[in-house]
């Protein structure tokens, strides 16, 4: 049986990695690759970043697709595409070694990963985007793994939940609205479908908004979001088969847990 070593999987929640390049930036040099893990430093010349990038070898196939909407935000443009095809070009690496020292194994397809980075609602202030990692290795299925990114535009960095929402924050009444939201979308799907709950009495429970990536809801209100949509990846609230959620939770759900800072970013209602 073939023993295959894990990958090296690459975590957005928040992009940790991507907030310390920009605290040194480069002046324009020959081009390197940074080495795998290493801290990625934006040059001027990265600053036009691709809006794809595909490699292709006997051992592995990566892809990655940007949103155009991202050409808008070129600080952030360049960051996020530099951190995407370092974790790709890792991925690709790994797969090599795994292959070739696991041995036997010509008959099989290449490893595969693909970076997919889609927007989510704009506001006067804030930029989101969703970010879906697919990466199959051999099994019954590919796994993926969503996270988001909600950018300051007049910061020109990322916020976090914590910045978002006011400190200490009450979290009780999002966490009931986003599962609240999970159990319509199932019923929608199965109206047969188990409920799973805060306190998880059965085999899956809700997770807690803030440790689910979320990105901005379009709203009726013109320049604002109508609320957030969170993004619960597989086997989180029911088996694979289920498949992903995106459900969105109502402004009204999370009124008073908005930093004032942000605060007029919101307004209306989810747009439907």
């Amino acid at each position: 049986m073939i023993v295959r070593r894990p990958l090296i999987a690459f975590s957005l929640l928040t992009l940790t990695a991507l907030s310390a390049c920009n605290r040194d930036r480069a002046e324009p040099a020959a081009p390197a690759a940074p080495a795998p893990g290493a801290t990625a430093v934006v040059t001027p010349a990265e600053a036009a970043a691709p809006m794809a990038f595909e490699s292709k070898s006997p051992y592995a196939e990566v892809r990655l697709t940007l949103p155009v909407a991202l050409r808008s935000q070129p600080d952030l443009h360049a960051r996020l595409y530099a951190a995407s095809v370092r974790d790709l070009r890792a991925f690709a690496e790994g797969a090599q070694a795994d292959r070739t020292e696991a041995g036997g194994d010509e008959g099989l397809p290449p490893y595969d990963k693909t970076i997919e980075i889609t927007p989510g609602a704009e506001t006067a202030k804030l930029f989101s985007l969703m970010r879906t990692a697919s990466e199959f290795t051999g099994g019954a299925h590919p796994n993926a793994v969503f996270s988001a990114v909600l950018w300051d535009k007049a910061l020109k960095r990322e916020i976090s939940a914590a910045d978002l929402f006011t400190k200490p924050a009450d979290m009780t009444a999002l966490d009931q609205a986003l599962c609240a939201a999970i159990n319509a979308e199932k019923r929608r799907r199965d109206p047969a479908a188990q409920t799973v709950s805060l306190t998880g009495s059965g085999d899956w429970k809700c997770p807690r908004a803030a440790e689910t990536p979320f990105v901005l809801a379009t709203g009726t209100e013109p320049g604002k979001a109508g609320g957030l949509t969170f993004l619960v990846g597989p086997y989180v609230v029911g088996p694979y088969s289920d498949g992903s959620y995106e459900v969105s939770v109502p402004f009204s759900a999370f009124r008073a847990l908005v930093a004032p800072a942000y605060a007029g970013e919101f307004g209306g209602t989810l747009k439907v």
